[in-house]
């Protein structure tokens, strides 16, 4: 626990209780979180969330969870509305990014905010736009594609580790089964393609990820991930540095609703990044 402000604010790790309270918040902000998030966060790393309290109320959150030894990423960082301009958030920001340790450390920041990362060191890499809509109805089901099984996850968390900068094994096990997630495999001669997940969110079900070899792969993906939707409008936050990404979430009929920069405060290592037609989470990378 961190005196981050003498007298007023303590920073201090969160418990998955009071994660659900940050959660609220981010949902107030817009951000679509998803229904079940919190334990996959928290089984990736459980140390990595922060929440500041003024006389025991919660008012400002961030977490920096960590991948290895060499990378970590920033999310939920939030103030309450009618506490900002008052240095909480930036105590809970420093209090956070000391748990990186050294980590080089990535973001996905709105633009009212990107200013002030730059400010603490962080390059913009690429912009990541989130889309937004109901999918038309898919035609005669792919038979390359199939849900994902136990067996599939040695391979799926190499694929998974090609398409990130960073090995995530123990978020990718919790992602892949939580309540309400549906995970689906592309496997082609016995070869995997691609795979994605689509899991319930506050304000319309999310995909992500879409890891995929090509357009047509992850087309494949996309159209059986959305028939698990009713009908409900589909998010999807899309990184504009891959074109074809772009191009199937237009060509489906889906829309820009607000745009982030994913930043980053080093170099990271290679991955495919014509690979990720939809991030996993903004909040986790």
């Amino acid at each position: 626990m961190t005196d981050a402000v003498p007298g007023r604010l303590v920073v201090s790790r969160a418990s998955l209780d009071d994660w659900r309270v940050v959660t609220g918040w981010a949902a107030d902000e817009g951000w679509n979180p998803g229904l079940g998030d919190a334990p996959s966060f928290f089984a990736q790393d459980p140390e990595g969330f922060f929440v500041g309290r003024v006389d025991g109320e919660p008012v400002s959150a961030v977490s920096v969870v960590t991948y290895g030894d060499d990378y970590a990423f920033l999310g939920f960082y939030l103030v309450r509305p009618g506490l900002r301009g008052r240095g909480h958030g930036l105590a809970t920001w420093r209090a956070g990014l000391a748990h990186a340790a050294g980590r080089i450390v990535g973001l996905d920041g709105v633009p009212a905010q990107q200013d002030n990362y730059r400010r603490s060191g962080f390059t913009r890499a690429h912009g990541t736009l989130r889309y937004l809509g109901v999918l038309p109805a898919a035609g005669a089901p792919d038979p390359h594609v199939r849900p994902v099984g136990a067996a599939d996850l040695r391979a799926l968390t190499a694929y998974d580790g090609a398409c990130l900068p960073a090995d995530r094994p123990r978020f990718l096990r919790s992602w892949l089964t939580a309540p309400g997630h549906r995970a689906l495999a592309r496997v082609v001669d016995g070869t995997l393609t691609g795979y994605g997940v689509i899991r319930p969110g506050r304000d319309a079900p999310r995909v992500g990820p879409l890891f995929a070899d090509t357009r047509a792969d992850a087309e494949a993906l996309l159209g059986a991930l959305a028939a698990g939707a009713d009908g409900a409008p589909v998010a999807m936050d899309v990184p504009e540095i891959n074109a074809a990404a772009v191009a199937l979430a237009e060509a489906r009929g889906m829309k820009p609703t607000f745009g982030t920069a994913r930043m980053y405060t080093g170099p990271v290592r290679d991955f495919a990044r014509e690979r990720v037609f939809g991030v996993t989470t903004l909040e986790l990378g």
